[in-house]
């Protein structure tokens, strides 16, 4: 891996290696500013292929490799929680968040858990309870809904331990209210995993405050999603370059909101 911006601090930088955890971390650190004015940050991971694809065949892993798998779980281990969508829940697999020894004095010193909070952004609620990202996390999953989700739905969720924050006043979760909500738990440094449609709504309403983007040097065609797909926004909302890693002709990328 070679780091090509910020600009090369030493000629190690440009060194095609493998960089360790720690250092990964130190890189993708959260912004002091995290969690100030009474929301959380919220920062986004996803991978696109060269063409524009966010998944091949409903899967995000045929577009991923070894680098991006490094960071994919070091931005999850610096997070407070991970707000994913209910569909990409069901069609990635998703499993509780783990505890890994290589963040444990990290998240000590912050506060944080022994592992990220898995939040899921549902209106319906038509999820598994029974499946062991509800029913046996290391830390409670919270599922997002709104004042109008079905109520047998919700009792079903809290009766497998996990917690059901309303975050909208119909029926689904409003995104603009999800940083505010998370952060009136103490979860001010939050990570989006997608899917598209949950990003396209949190770029719409202008919550989004990172993008870390894996390019992968890959086209895959077919009709897959772009990684971002909601209401448009009457003017493109401009975000600033932070950094670019290099890997075997991925581009591992960060931009911020202006």
């Amino acid at each position: 891996m070679r780091r090509l911006f910020p600009s090369p601090l030493t000629p190690a930088d440009l060194e095609d290696r493998e960089w360790g955890l720690d250092e990964l971390a130190d890189f993708y650190a959260y912004p002091e500013q995290a969690g100030t004015g009474g929301r959380a940050w919220l920062r986004a991971n996803m991978v696109s292929s060269l063409d524009g694809a966010a998944h091949h065949e409903g899967r995000s892993q045929p577009l991923s490799s070894a680098a991006d798998m490094r960071i994919f779980g070091t931005l999850r281990g610096l997070a407070d929680a991970v707000v994913v969508g209910a569909e990409t829940v069901r069609q990635e697999g998703y499993r509780p968040a783990r505890a890994r020894e290589a963040f444990a004095d990290r998240r000590a010193a912050l506060g944080q858990g022994p592992a990220p909070v898995i939040a899921v952004v549902s209106a319906g609620l038509d999820l598994d309870f029974s499946l062991p990202l509800f029913a046996s996390p290391l830390v409670p999953t919270i599922v997002l809904t709104g004042a109008g989700a079905p109520a047998e739905r919700a009792e079903a969720a809290r009766a497998s331990g996990t917690e059901v924050v309303v975050a909208g006043e119909g029926r689904g979760v409003d995104p603009a209210r999800v940083p505010q909500v998370m952060a009136e738990r103490g979860l001010t440094r939050l990570l989006t995993e997608g899917g598209p449609r949950l990003l396209g709504q949190f770029a719409s309403a202008r919550v989004l405050d990172e993008m870390c983007l894996s390019l992968a040097p890959v086209v895959a065609t077919g009709t897959a999603p772009r990684i971002m797909s909601g209401p448009p926004l009457a003017v493109p909302e401009r975000f600033a370059l932070g950094s670019i890693l290099e890997e075997e002709g991925f581009l591992f990328t960060s931009y911020r909101r202006i």
